[in-house]
């Protein structure tokens, strides 16, 4: 229950690094999702997200920008924070079905990332009646490349993090785990 928490904490504080765009921010969460879905796998990296999009629907700050709220998840942006929970589901249960090794941490990732994108695409296009071509100019296509960087920083950091968590034996060792 504690790493969970922290790994919502670390989002939330995550959150807060942005570059604001028009309709959606490029912020820090999509880092911290991977990093926790790495770091954790599937059952407890999507809990950690439950976990933040529960704190922020109930008024806390900590959604980008200092924002919180249930109006936030109808909002542009919720479509991604609904995203965040099965990408890091995704995210995790793919490290779970093959290994913890920074090169399937970010095939993982990406895929995560994509989960997300989707998410939120679809969302955006309905809270704002865009066509699809308007949803993926605001919803995807500002966020690949920036979301690329994310994904592999998101495996080496996880990687590291979770490995040096073994070894304090923190995090108890999963099958297929490379030292």
């Amino acid at each position: 229950m504690l790493k969970i928490s922290i790994f919502a904490a670390i989002t939330a504080i995550l959150a807060q690094m942005e570059i604001p765009l028009p309709l959606i921010p490029i912020s820090g969460q999509t880092l911290a999702v991977g990093i926790a879905a790495t770091v954790l796998g599937s059952r407890q990296g999507s809990l950690a997200m439950v976990l933040y999009m529960a704190i922020g629907a109930v008024g806390l700050p900590v959604f980008a920008g200092f924002s919180g709220g249930p109006q936030v998840l109808v909002g542009p942006s919720g479509g991604y924070i609904f995203g965040f929970i099965a990408a890091a589901y995704v995210t995790g249960l793919i490290l779970e079905k093959t290994s913890f090794t920074i090169s399937m941490a970010v095939i993982a990732n990406i895929m995560g990332m994509f989960v997300t994108l989707v998410f939120g695409t679809i969302h955006l296009k309905l809270v704002l009646d865009l066509g699809w071509s308007a949803s993926l100019a605001a919803g995807v296509y500002p966020f690949l490349a920036v979301g690329f960087i994310k994904a592999f920083l998101a495996s080496w950091i996880g990687i590291v993090v979770r490995r040096r968590l073994i070894q304090a034996k923190v995090l108890g060792d999963m099958p297929k785990e490379v030292a």
